[in-house]
């Protein structure tokens, strides 16, 4: 037998049939009306929260802007470039748009090109609607 000050009480949870003791029941449902689908999850809340957040930025919601109204709906850096803005300022306020999934990039010869990200328009617009 192992040293008093080695053993453990170990509980059973649910306590057997017939040994006494409360057992809880289910949680009540929620009170009101349920979430739209798609917004209850986590995720979902955390990347519409960090595209909001990228947009909080007055640089960086005028190179979405830029982006997003260009002819053709995809941009050259050097067709959003901001004469009040260094290059390097909008190549990073670029990349933090890219990081929380506003745009997409593609590279072509020494240009990048930007597009907003098909589905962000409208989930944007789903969220700002409810």
């Amino acid at each position: 037998m192992p040293p008093r000050w080695r053993r453990r009480h170990v509980t059973r949870w649910p306590p057997p049939a017939g040994a006494g003791g409360t057992v809880r029941s289910p949680r009540p449902p929620r009170a009101g009306p349920a979430p739209p689908p798609g917004h209850g999850c986590v995720r979902h809340r955390e990347r519409t929260a960090a595209m909001f957040k990228a947009l909080g930025d007055p640089v960086r919601l005028r190179r979405f802007s830029a982006v997003a109204s260009h002819q053709g709906g995809e941009a050259c850096v050097c067709d959003i470039s901001d004469a009040r803005v260094s290059q390097p300022t909008v190549s990073h306020h670029l990349k933090k748009l890219k990081e929380a999934g506003l745009l997409t990039s593609e590279r072509r010869g020494t240009w990048v090109y930007y597009r907003v990200e098909p589905s962000v328009m409208a989930a944007m617009g789903r969220t700002l609607a409810t």
